[in-house]
């Protein structure tokens, strides 16, 4: 695991002054001191023990002073109050009609499903043969005979 983060970080030259004071405080990348040598990599060294002390013991954590709490109690009451607008409901009229015409829609359909049809019982329709066609279906009648399955075997003059 060790190795794949030199890897990764011999790879990756162009490390913030953060990043690299974050790698150099764990242990992770050489240490270049001439990144110190400036106000805020010194702070930044500072800041970053500090973090890890506190992490590891909490008797080294700094109590915030009384002045500190009243700043962050008076930034708070500065905050401006935002309202949210309340959800307007349509009139209730307008519920229940959506409602019933729905429910009435349907017991409509429904009624409408289960109704049955009226049949009104007529003689069946004979088909008719023209002239043109008696003698073919003549002919084909003594063909198959009367059953509903004939064997025909038919040969031509």
């Amino acid at each position: 695991m060790q190795a794949k983060k030199q890897e990764y970080l011999d790879q990756k030259l162009d490390l913030s002054l953060e990043e690299s004071i974050s790698l150099w405080i764990d242990s992770e990348h050489p240490i270049d001191a001439e990144q110190l040598d400036s106000p805020y990599g010194r702070q930044l060294w500072d800041s970053y023990h500090l973090i890890g002390d506190v992490l590891r013991s909490e008797e080294l954590a700094i109590e915030p002073s009384e002045l500190f709490y009243a700043r962050v109690s008076k930034a708070i009451d500065e905050e401006p109050t935002v309202f949210a607008p309340n959800a307007t409901k349509p009139p209730v009229w307008r519920r229940w009609s959506m409602s019933l015409a729905v429910v009435g829609a349907a017991v409509l359909l429904t009624f409408l499903m289960v109704q049955p049809e009226s049949v009104t019982e007529e003689a069946p329709v004979l088909a008719s043969a023209d002239d043109l066609w008696a003698d073919y279906i003549d002919a084909h009648r003594a063909m198959t005979g009367v059953g509903p399955a004939s064997y025909v075997s038919y040969m031509g003059n």
